[in-house]
C-alpha cells in the first residue's frame, strides 16, 4: 500500500528556554490540500502551497521538512515563515523523516526501498544508507545518535547508529508498527502497532521490549507529554485519543476528536492532533484532557510537528 494512504506522526521533541519565536509553532501537513499550515497560540495563523501529496513532517534547525512519496521529492521550508526554499529530489518513496541536532543531514526512510538514507538538506545528495525491514514507517533520533525505525511490514523496530549507518539491533513488536516516540529521558520508546491495536515499551537501554499494551482501535499516532508521566495516542478508526499511565500502561482517558485522527504533537499544554476525514487540527487541554477546540486547515491533514532547535523527529 502506499505511503500516502497511511497514517503518520512524528514524535514531540522538547521546548526548551529561549528559543526563537518559530520554536513556538506547530506545523500540520495537509496531503489532499498540499499545504503546510502554522498554529500558533491555539489558532492558526498562515498556510503555504507546497507540492502535492505531503506526508511526513518534521522540524530542527530553524527548517521544516516535508516528504512526497509519491512525488519522490522532500520540501525544505523556512521555521520561521513558512516559506518553501527548495525542493530536493529523492530516488525512492520518501516517508518518514529526523533531523540530527546539527541540522546539516536528514534521515529519510524509503517506503518502497526498504532502506533509510542519510542526505544533505542543502541538495539531497545521499551520505550513506542502511537496509530496513519491509516499508519503513516512521523514524526517531535520540540525542546519542541512535536512529530508530518502525518496520511496519516485518513487524519490528531496527536500531542503527546514525552516525555509522551500522545496525545495532532489531527489536520485534506488535503487527505493523508505524508510529514512534520516545519518552523526555529517552530511556522508553513507545511503538504503535496498528494492526494490533496496541502500543509496544521497549527499554532503550537493553534495546528490548518490555510489554505491549492495548491502546484503542488503530493506534497511529504517537506523543510522550513533557514529565513523561503519559502517553497520547490517537485512535484512527474510533476517532479518539486514549491517554496512557506510562507508570502502570492503563488507560487513564479517551477524549474524542475528529474523524480519523492522525499526527499528534504537544506544546505549551496542549495537544494537537490531525483530523484527516474531518479537514481540522482538535486542540485537547492537557490539564483536563479534554477538547477545547477544532480548527480548519486545509483537506486531509496528518501529520503534525513542533518548531525546535533540537535533533530529532519533532
Amino acid at each position: 500500500m502506499s505511503p500516502t494512504l497511511a497514517a503518520r506522526v512524528l514524535v514531540p521533541a522538547l521546548v526548551l528556554s529561549s528559543l526563537p519565536a518559530w520554536a513556538g509553532t506547530v506545523f500540520v501537513t495537509s496531503q489532499q490540500g498540499a499545504q503546510l499550515a502554522r498554529v500558533e497560540a491555539g489558532r492558526v495563523t498562515g498556510g503555504t502551497a507546497v507540492a502535492s501529496a505531503p506526508a511526513t513532517v518534521a522540524a530542527g534547525g530553524g527548517l521544516v521538512f516535508l516528504s512526497h512519496p509519491d512525488g519522490h521529492a522532500i520540501t525544505v521550508a523556512d521555521a520561521a515563515t513558512g516559506a518553501v526554499l527548495r525542493r530536493l529530489p529523492y530516488g525512492g518513496q520518501a516517508f518518514g523523516l529526523a533531523v540530527p541536532a546539527d541540522g546539516r543531514s536528514l534521515f529519510v526512510a524509503d517506503w518502497s526501498g526498504n532502506r533509510v538514507d542519510r542526505l544533505s538538506v542543502e541538495d539531497g545528495t545521499v551520505e550513506a544508507s542502511a537496509e530496513t525491514g519491509r516499508d519503513p514507517a516512521h523514524l526517531v533520533l535520540d540525542r546519542a545518535g541512535r536512529l530508530f525505525v518502525a518496520d511496519r511490514e516485518s513487524h519490528r523496530v531496527s536500531v542503527f547508529d546514525g552516525a555509522r549507518m551500522t545496525r545495532l539491533a532489531t527489536i520485534p513488536v506488535g503487527t505493523a508498527p508505524f508510529a514512534l516516540a520516545l519518552s523526555p529521558d529517552e530511556r522508553r520508546l513507545y511503538v504503535g502497532n496498528v494492526r494490533s491495536n496496541d502500543v509496544t515499551v521497549i527499554d532503550t537501554g537493553s534495546l528490548t521490549a518490555l510489554a505491549t499494551v492495548p491502546a484503542g482501535a488503530m493506534p497511529y499516532g504517537l506523543a510522550v507529554s513533557p514529565d513523561g508521566a503519559r502517553i497520547f495516542v490517537t485512535n484512527q478508526h474510533a476517532g479518539t485519543v486514549t491517554v496512557l499511565d506510562a507508570a502502570s500502561l492503563t488507560i487513564q482517558a479517551r477524549i474524542g476528536v475528529g474523524r480519523y485522527p492522525e499526527g499528534i504533537a504537544l506544546l505549551d499544554g496542549k495537544a494537537y492532533v490531525a483530523n484527516w476525514f474531518s479537514d481540522t487540527v482538535s486542540v485537547i487541554d492537557l490539564a483536563t484532557l479534554k477538547e477545547v477546540a477544532r480548527l480548519p486547515v486545509a483537506e486531509g491533514p496528518r501529520s503534525v510537528a513542533v518548531g525546535s532547535t533540537q535533533g530529532g523527529a519533532p
